[in-house]
């Protein structure tokens, strides 16, 4: 069959994309092999070295077992420990079935700096040896955790942002609507970067890079189907677990989505951002041309990888430190 015609990818970054080793298509058999490499990678060190932030970690009760959520704060939060500070609930990505709560974190901590913000970042079980609901109940029950302790964390409850990355986004995507449903925790925003929303393989996008970029559509239906299982594709989907799927996108906080030109996610991510502003909700869409899944994060020196991230930081100053 004919390969579809697609947008091209940037020129910087398709230099970038070539140095990148990539699996075209990830099976499920490739995953505990994955895991350990990408874990050791992406460490609390790494995150902090260079910048005033410091990391403390807390063991939770959870659905499944304790959970380990990692808090991380600016150092200008010793000195004006009085103030209650902006708060950033952070779910790394992974394609649900890898990565850690490191991973990720290094898009958020100019956030955390410059916003003087309180982020914690949660470690959630992984598909397929955990399906859904697990990695969301994990998620939820972190952030139910973090707004019970909005004051022993010096975090401002009008002002406690929601924030995730790839699966993460997806994952946050649909705590949004969770927490929406179960009447809190209140929520001011949600940051949803190249968001993974929709599992049914239905978009152009995701059919246009099937077997290329950094996160393949092929790889990507492989990741839904350890999630969802026999479910995957079918009519018995939860939004919680593909928020694509929710019927009902209101009264939800103001959403910023960004995802790139040239990969799996665009189509379903300018749907939802569509969707959002048909409920009534505030939303903020940016498609970068050209741009492969997770660009800025992995080719961050590229011009617009740079561009990318201004954009994201001004959003989230604007979000978090308005009075």
């Amino acid at each position: 069959m004919a390969s579809l015609p697609k947008p091209p990818y940037d020129p910087e970054l398709a230099a970038a994309l070539e140095k990148i080793p990539v699996i075209k298509t990830m099976t499920k058999e490739m995953i505990p092999m994955a895991r350990p490499s990408l874990s050791k990678a992406n460490t609390a060190e790494q995150v902090i070295s260079g910048r005033d932030i410091s990391h403390e970690e807390r063991i939770l009760p959870g659905p499944g077992g304790n959970i380990t959520v990692s808090i991380f704060r600016s150092a200008k939060t010793a000195s004006t420990a009085n103030d209650d500070k902006p708060g950033i609930y952070f779910i790394h990505g992974g394609g649900m079935v890898m990565g850690n709560r490191f991973f990720g974190m290094a898009l958020v901590v100019d956030w955390i700096e410059q916003c003087d913000a309180v982020c914690v970042s949660v470690e959630y079980r992984q598909a397929p040896e955990n399906p859904h609901p697990a990695l969301i109940e994990d998620c939820y029950a972190g952030l139910k955790w973090l707004g019970d302790n909005l004051a022993d964390l010096n975090i401002d409850p009008t002002r406690l942002m929601l924030a995730g990355q790839s699966a993460g986004g997806g994952i946050a995507a649909g705590l949004a609507l969770l927490a929406r449903d179960r009447g809190g925790p209140t929520l001011c925003a949600q940051l949803l970067m190249c968001p993974m929303l929709d599992d049914r393989y239905e978009s152009t996008s995701s059919k246009q890079y099937a077997e290329e970029g950094s996160w393949s559509g092929n790889t990507n239906q492989m990741a839904w189907e350890c999630l969802l299982g026999d479910r995957v594709g079918g009519d018995d989907v939860s939004p919680y677990a593909a928020a694509a799927r929710a019927a009902d996108l209101s009264r939800l906080p103001s959403t910023f989505i960004d995802v790139g030109a040239a990969e799996v996610y665009r189509d379903e991510d300018v749907a939802y951002a569509s969707r959002l502003w048909a409920a009534g909700v505030q939303a903020e869409l940016h498609v970068w041309p050209g741009a492969f899944h997770a660009f800025d994060m992995l080719a961050p020196s590229a011009v617009l990888s740079q561009i990318a991230s201004r954009t994201r930081t001004a959003w989230v100053r604007r979000t978090l430190l308005k009075k």
